[in-house]
């Protein structure tokens, strides 16, 4: 059973982060902040609201950055075939280019959470996957998390 944990909470790290446009593309994406340890590639939990997606982080000119959030991290690798809850959450909460939001370190490097600055989230934390047995799955083209 997943644990709760508050925005609030002493072991949340909080950093002002930023929606913005990267690319040609008119969607909404999340730029991340500098001091998130991260790199081009990673592959991380985003909780929008009170549900967990699969995100993958990408390097730009300016940084890295979300482009979108998925129902589970085969859609994350291939982002056309499914749905985008980053670009939802953004329509959901008025949040556009340049607006500020509150990204959440939940887990470092593995889980993140995204809210509106001054509003308070419970997050429901799962536990990272076994790597080994992750890692084989991803061979076999099983992971789909």
């Amino acid at each position: 059973m997943p644990e709760q944990l508050p925005s609030d909470h002493p072991s949340v790290q909080t950093f002002r982060a930023n929606v913005a446009r990267s690319g040609g593309t008119r969607r909404p994406c999340l730029r991340v902040p500098d001091d998130v340890l991260a790199e081009d590639g990673d592959f991380v939990r985003l909780h929008l609201g009170g549900t967990a997606y699969h995100a993958r982080l990408s390097a730009d000119a300016s940084g890295l950055v979300i482009r979108g959030a998925y129902d589970n991290k085969r859609l994350a690798r291939t982002p056309s075939d499914g749905e985008n809850r980053l670009v939802e959450w953004c329509r959901e909460h008025d949040r556009s280019d340049g607006d500020a939001v509150e990204l959440d370190e939940l887990d470092d490097g593995y889980q993140y959470g995204l809210r509106v600055p001054g509003v308070r989230q419970v997050y429901r934390i799962t536990e990272r996957p076994n790597d080994s047995l992750s890692n084989i799955a991803e061979q076999f083209g099983l992971s789909d998390e």
